[in-house]
């Protein structure tokens, strides 16, 4: 039976890299109808709409489930996201710029707008770091206190999203695009509308490519006897991450730098907000064992790229192969612990 599980991982993966294909082409084509800039395509649209499988697993999981394991899944589904995008999906990236530049298809020089990304860095930093010490502080559930952390962090994001909206620099309008590919299929005018239709549609393919992808991982993981938190650390953000990564290589080999880290960073930004403010206020948030590590993790990471962007004005593919250093380490710290 497991060979059907792998046939319906491939299957979905063809699903969201397909949607994903769409999703890039539709969104930038709506920020270029709005004067949109490249960081509020990346960092803010971009990173939201392909941030709804992974929040609403843990969303899902804590509301909806039975026992304290669901609980469990979902508070290490909430902490696996910022792991994932700052370790895998930034040693992804930094693979793409390579693979492609040996290709011949560019060069590794990453022409990224580093204010953007320091910027979603920063609170990312900021507004996690937050989330993590809230942890220690004995509070229970509903409790004044955490809804006051809560609902500060969903304002924090609107702050940011505020921030991203009024800087005026990259407009996408000096960006080279692509045929609306809707506009291409079906010989349509290019206009608004068809473009909302595209990106709606390509991200329900990406929440159905990923929820089938997460059910058979579940199958798989099932059958090897793998733990519910392991899973939901691991395997789960691996799946609900696939629209990020997919992204951020699509933009790579199209040169736009700026989208595909924007796609990732921002994406940071929102899984450290939202979702974690959910988890604030509706669980018990102990961050502790592998869940406690990925989260120091993913700081780590983050803020590593954050001070090479401040110090050295620049960034390169090689700093961001350092995200693959860390998943390794982390992965190796759950099998021996």
């Amino acid at each position: 039976m497991i060979w059907l599980y792998v046939l319906g991982l491939i299957l979905s993966l063809g699903i969201i890299l397909f949607s994903c294909e769409l999703f890039t082409n539709g969104i930038e084509w709506f920020g270029k109808k709005l004067n949109f800039s490249q960081g509020v395509i990346g960092s803010v649209l971009a990173a939201v709409g392909t941030a709804l499988p992974e929040t609403m697993i843990p969303i899902i999981a804590i509301l909806f489930g039975v026992n304290a394991s669901s609980h469990e899944v979902g508070v290490g589904a909430i902490a696996g996201a910022p792991f994932m995008l700052s370790t895998l999906a930034f040693f992804v990236t930094g693979l793409a710029v390579i693979v492609f530049a040996s290709a011949k298809k560019r060069t590794r020089k990453m022409d990224v707008d580093t204010e953007i990304m320091a910027r979603d860095l920063g609170f990312f930093l900021f507004t996690y770091t937050i989330a993590i010490f809230t942890s220690f502080i004995p509070s229970h559930k509903l409790s004044l206190f955490r809804i006051g952390i809560g609902v500060f962090l969903v304002l924090a994001y609107g702050f940011y999203v505020y921030m991203t909206f009024i800087d005026e620099c990259n407009e996408v309008e000096g960006c080279k695009l692509e045929e609306l590919t809707f506009s291409k299929w079906f010989k349509l005018k290019n206009n608004l509308t068809l473009i909302v239709i595209q990106v709606m549609l390509s991200l329900i393919g990406i929440v159905v490519g990923a929820k089938y992808f997460v059910d058979n991982m579940v199958s798989i993981s099932e059958d090897l006897l793998v733990p519910a938190l392991i899973l939901s650390i691991i395997l789960t953000p691996i799946a609900t991450e696939l629209p990020e990564k997919f992204n951020s290589i699509i933009w790579i080999g199209k040169k736009k730098d700026t989208l595909a880290l924007g796609n990732i960073t921002g994406a940071m930004v929102f899984q450290s907000c939202f979702p974690v403010a959910f988890g604030v206020v509706f669980t018990d948030w102990n961050i502790v064992g592998v869940t406690l590590v990925s989260a120091v993790i993913a700081l780590s990471s983050g803020l590593i790229n954050f001070l090479y962007l401040k110090i050295t004005k620049t960034l390169n593919p090689y700093i961001l192969l350092m995200g693959g250093a860390f998943y390794i380490a982390f992965l190796t710290y759950v099998f021996i612990m």
